[in-house]
Formats: C-alpha cells, structure tokens, sequence
C-alpha cells in the first residue's frame, strides 16, 4: 500500500486524473472500476481536461460502476447513472453500451461480466469514515461478490443532503463485494478532509479487521495507491 500527501483534493484530482488518462493511452481497451460520491470529483474533471487537451479517445474504455441504489431510474438526478453522465461520460465518446452498474436484474451476473471484461484494470475508491468502501458497512464477508445491500439509518442519514428529505433517500443499494474489488489489477482510494483521518490511520495499520471492511485493501495482491490531502495527514499525525 502506498501512500501519497498532496496539499488538497484539486491537486489530488490532476495526479490521478493524469494517471489514468495515461493508462487509457497505453491501453484503448482499458477497463475502469468507477466511483460515486464528492472523493472522485476533481479526478474525472481532470480526466476530462487532460482527454480533451490530448485528444484521447474513450471509445473502446469499458467501465463498471462500484453501485448503484435501487429504485432510481438512471434520469432521476441522484442515480449513480446520472452522476457518472453528468461528471464524466457525456463529456468523452465513451460508447453507452460500454457503461456497465449493478442492478438486480444482473446482480447474479455481474462478477462475470467484470471477468469477461479481462477484469477491472484500475478501480477508483472513497472511503466512509466508518471504513465502509462502496457500500460495503462493517462486518460484511471479505468474500462476498456483488450483492443487495439494505442500508444503515447511519448511511441513509449521511446520504440524506443529497435529496430534498431523508424520505427520499432510497433504503437499498446494489455494490461489488469486498471479493469483487480485490479482484482489481490496480486501486486508487481518495480521502481528503479531517473526517477521513481516523479511518486511513486505522486503514493503515496494515492488517484486517472485519469491523473496519476498508483494512480488507491489506489482503490485495494488487498495487494499492491511497491518495489524501494535508488536512487528512494532519488528523493522522
């Protein structure tokens, strides 16, 4: 696991951004693990100026998303659909049939859909302060693949700002199992900002606690990048 402190998320943003879009030019047929949520922001920003800058195409990219609620259909603005349209695909030539997330209709399927793919070459993951990783909460199987989740009162309160009332918040998500994303050939973890401390020093450690389903990236036989920012590191010190 390998450890890099940059002054804040922007900067954090432009260096795996530029990282990848590397990657997408060596590799046209690259397959990419995506994430949701404010960590993965700055990055497909940057993935977008430097593809747009370089003229690199996205034509022949697949990419799998690490979730998706249920219930939301992919115009409705707080689908993870919508996020990944509106923050990244619409502005590339990515080709529509090549996005691929989790629902329930290809929940029992989408493992082998990932290793029909030739597997996920870089994933991109945040971190919940609980040491959560897409919505996989404390104590979930280190084994477990894809799978529907019911979602904690803690998670639906956190995810409540996104919509008008905590109503809203859908009570069910589908999400790679820890198994799924230790299966990537390459993982990039964000954490910015003084609430993410604790859980990258715990992370850290080097060892796994089931309590803590991020401490599972210990057992990756993969290369794994985790990316934080100054405030971070300074709740860490």
């Amino acid at each position: 696991m390998e450890l890099y402190v940059l002054r804040s998320k922007e900067e954090i943003g432009l260096e795996i951004g530029r990282r990848i879009v590397e990657r997408v030019k060596q590799n046209p047929y690259i397959v990419l693990g995506l994430a949701t949520g404010s960590s993965p922001l700055f990055t497909y920003e940057a993935i977008v100026k430097y593809s747009l800058a370089e003229y690199v195409s996205y034509k022949n990219v697949t990419t799998f998303n690490l979730d998706e609620y249920v219930g939301l259909e992919e115009t409705n603005k707080q689908s993870y659909r919508y996020f990944m349209n509106e923050n990244l695909f619409k502005y590339l030539d990515f080709k529509k049939e090549s996005h691929h997330f989790p629902s329930i209709e290809n929940m029992s399927n989408y493992d082998e859909e990932i290793k029909n793919s030739g597997g996920i070459d870089i994933q991109i993951l945040g971190i919940g302060s609980n040491g959560h990783i897409a919505f996989n909460e404390p104590f979930t199987n280190i084994d477990e693949k894809t799978h529907i989740v019911e979602l904690t009162e803690n998670t639906i309160k956190d995810n409540s700002r996104f919509f008008k009332s905590i109503s809203e918040v859908p009570t069910k998500a589908i999400t790679m199992g820890l198994n799924t994303i230790l299966q990537s050939k390459e993982i990039f973890l964000i954490a910015t900002g003084k609430n993410k401390s604790m859980a990258v020093k715990k992370m850290l450690e080097g060892k796994y606690d089931p309590s803590f389903p991020a401490s599972c990236l210990n057992l990756a036989k993969c290369k794994v990048h985790v990316y934080i920012d100054d405030e971070c590191y300074e709740g860490i010190k």
